[in-house]
């Protein structure tokens, strides 16, 4: 099967390692059901309680999951988990997502992106239109936008974030408040069940509101998990975006601030290839 690329984040350097497509799914299965046993999972998948044992010391080996007896359960979030292994996480979700931005975004128009796995779904999805004008202060999105010959990509100054490859810190505001761009995308790492906006760093917060400050349409673009994750920096609300494009309507007290606001609910179709 197809390998996919994640990185162990018990190391300060990031060594990559493959984890299967099973893999994948069962970590996918892990932040929705927050606990999993060994032998549902071998009933599910049809393979040995062994190979099922094998493929949860990898997830525990890399921070995706922790041992517990019978199974696994997903691990303390103390922080974010490394950017090639979050790319992992609900990616049927994110493609529903992206496609969905892409039908709402014409050709010849400038976007700003934020950091983010899900915004770099997105980008991917737009590499069809032509003529963008693309902002974004994360490399991978810009290499990304580089491969099609209409665009003009534009990039933040500054130390790179080695990490998640991007570009934080003082010069940032400098470079988005430069502009008025016409679509801002951005993703966030978790919403309070008040609608508040949360991430795990305060550069990254101040990131996605010069975005949305400086963008006369904004899109927010979250997968389902993000509802109830923990993150520590507030910013912002979910009801500010012009749209919400998840994969899920939200948690019934958030839906009630959207429906209050002038916010429109896109809720992108998974099953839809």
């Amino acid at each position: 099967m197809a390998g996919i690329r994640t990185t162990n984040t018990r190391e300060d350097r990031e060594a990559v390692v493959d984890l299967s497509e099973r893999q994948a799914q069962i970590t996918e299965l892990l932040r929705k059901d927050g606990f999993l046993s060994v032998e549902a999972l071998s009933a599910r998948f049809s393979v040995s309680t062994q190979t099922i044992r094998r493929d949860l010391n990898t997830l525990c080996d890399h921070g995706l999951a922790r041992r517990r007896h019978g199974g696994i359960e997903k691990p303390a979030e103390t922080g974010n988990i490394a950017y090639q292994s979050r790319k992992i996480l609900a990616q049927r979700a994110k493609r529903a997502i992206a496609r969905e931005v892409a039908r709402h975004v014409p050709d010849n128009v400038s976007v700003a992106f934020s950091i983010g796995t899900t915004p770099a779904v997105v980008a991917g999805a737009l590499m069809r239109h032509d003529g963008l004008r693309i902002f974004t202060n994360n490399l991978h999105i810009a290499l990304l936008a580089c491969a099609n010959p209409t665009f003009k990509v534009h990039v933040a100054g500054g130390a790179v974030r080695n990490s998640d490859c991007d570009v934080l810190g003082p010069g940032l505001a400098s470079f988005l408040s430069s502009y008025l761009f016409e679509f801002g995308i951005y993703g966030v790492a978790g919403v309070d069940e008040d609608g508040t906006l949360l991430d795990f760093h305060e550069d990254e917060v101040r990131a996605r509101q010069l975005i949305h400050a400086n963008s006369r349409t904004t899109f927010l673009v979250l997968d389902d998990t993000k509802f109830g994750r923990v993150a520590h920096v507030r910013g912002g609300r979910i009801d500010q975006a012009t749209r919400i494009f998840c994969n899920a309507r939200p948690p019934k007290r958030i839906m009630s601030l959207i429906d209050a606001s002038d916010a429109e609910l896109v809720v992108c179709n998974e099953a839809m290839r």
